[in-house]
């Protein structure tokens, strides 16, 4: 390991070096996991990576990319004598193209800073989440991030043209193409998209840009059951058209913990309801579109589908809307907690979460299970509270929630990705020739599984 280092330290500049009691003033990731490598890399360059790859790859140590650490599966989880690979100097916005709609960046680039520079020149990267202050490019790139806009733009995966990736050996695989369309051979780009940074540690990408819409309208409503909630999706879908980007669905449960933090937000309601949801449109024709969103409520309301509605008439009263949405920190009070990304048909959410409730109070009778999540695209997000956070406890308290998911074909990570957190449960969502299949591929191109290993399944 030493002569590892050495040579590193040879190869980069002194800033890129990161080891000894230096170490211990590192993050850990956000699902919990310290910092345990041996030494943290951080080259600025592709060419960096690719010699920090083949020294590895010679001494056959293995190597654990980061990006801003914001992950809730372990995918940046490091053990005692892994090489941690950071891009946090690969931040670089290198070009943004208004003719072509896109923008290259290295990986190590926020999501913010990517959004705030398209938001410059007039146009948008639809993908946006939370976490977008200190979630990168490359992690997003790495997870097939989805986030709040997937209902109309689709994940990640959706709105990468290109990507330029080195393998384990160091060779660089560079496919940074502008162009919506090209069917030469493989689509290579694709097998790095969501592969958790086990088959190559992507470097740069080309993001596909849309016009930033000048038009956003937003309203919280309130519904009456789940039965309206579902036909108020479908309902939407049909009033708003194209220009419908959000519905964020959150069960009571959620709201009033929210809520309980008066110093962070003011009730919209006076009474209490089962559901909530936040709608929003964007669009290219201001009046318009703000009379298709009026007259879309009131046709919502006039079939009983909501029973009250708060419409933000200002950028401050959309952003205290989308700040209840995303008050996760509201969640601390749960603690100890264990959380879950799941994804599966929206005529079986209902039945699914009665059964793991059930579940959960018959083991644990004050247990909570707190929900909300992203219904547009048929992901929820749980929270589970029982009372302790023990190993033992989170085992049984996961064998309920993927264990009815499987009866109920669901899908046990819906934008978090594997990671270290849910690997034992890949085979609830993947067949066993699925998975065969994965592993083959991991083979082939880490022959010596050095990227990120452990990761996703167990080699």
């Amino acid at each position: 390991m030493s002569q590892l280092i050495e040579e590193l330290k040879g190869k980069l500049d002194a800033p890129a070096m990161i080891t000894g009691a230096d170490l211990q003033q590192r993050p850990g990731d956000m699902s919990g996991n310290l910092c345990r490598a041996e030494a943290i890399v951080r080259p600025k360059t592709t060419a960096e990576v690719a010699e920090i790859l083949k020294l590895c790859n010679i001494h056959n140590h293995p190597v654990v990319t980061m990006g801003g650490l914001t992950g809730l599966a372990g995918g940046c989880a490091t053990r005692p004598g892994d090489i941690g690979l950071s891009m946090e100097r690969m931040t670089g916005i290198e070009e943004v193209d208004v003719k072509n709609h896109t923008m290259t960046v290295q990986a190590g680039v926020p999501l913010q800073s990517v959004q705030e520079a398209a938001a410059e020149v007039g146009l948008m990267f639809p993908v946006d989440l939370g976490a977008r202050g200190s979630a990168t490019i490359g992690g997003n790139i790495a997870t097939n991030a989805g986030g709040n806009r997937v209902l109309r733009f689709g994940m990640t995966r959706q709105l990468v043209l290109g990507i330029e990736a080195v393998l384990a050996d160091g060779t660089v695989i560079k496919s940074l193409g502008k162009v919506l369309k090209d069917n030469s051979g493989y689509d290579l780009k694709q097998l790095f998209i969501g592969s958790e940074g086990t088959l190559g540690v992507v470097t740069r990408a080309v993001l596909r840009l849309i016009p930033e819409p000048r038009s956003q309208n937003t309203a919280l409503v309130a519904v009456p059951d789940f039965e309206s909630v579902i036909a108020l999706l479908h309902r939407a879908k049909y009033c708003l058209g194209s220009n419908l980007s959000g519905f964020e669905l959150m069960w009571d449960s959620f709201f009033q913990l929210v809520m309980a933090h008066r110093d962070r937000h003011r009730p919209p309601f006076a009474d209490q309801y089962p559901f909530y949801v936040l709608i929003e449109t964007l669009g290219s024709d201001i009046d318009t579109d703000a009379a298709l969103f009026e007259n879309a409520l009131e046709d919502f309301y006039a079939a009983g589908l909501i029973a009250d509605a708060v419409v933000a008439k200002s950028n401050t009263e959309r952003d205290a809307l989308w700040a209840i949405r995303e008050d996760v920190e509201a969640l601390i009070s749960l603690y100890p907690m264990f959380l879950f990304d799941i994804s599966l048909a929206l005529d079986n959410m209902q039945a699914y979460l009665a059964d793991i409730n059930d579940s959960l109070k018959r083991r644990w009778p004050e247990s909570q299970c707190v929900v909300f999540g992203h219904l547009g695209d048929g992901n929820l997000h749980l929270v589970v509270a029982v009372g302790d956070g023990e190993p033992d406890t989170r085992t049984a308290v996961e064998e309920i929630v993927y264990g009815t998911l499987r009866d109920y074909s669901g899908v046990v990570s819906a934008e978090h990705g594997i990671g270290l957190e849910k690997k034992d449960y890949l085979s609830v969502t993947r067949s066993d020739a699925e998975i065969a299949m994965m592993k083959c591929l991991k083979r082939a191109m880490d022959p010596k599984n050095l990227l990120n290993p452990g990761k996703i399944f167990a080699l």
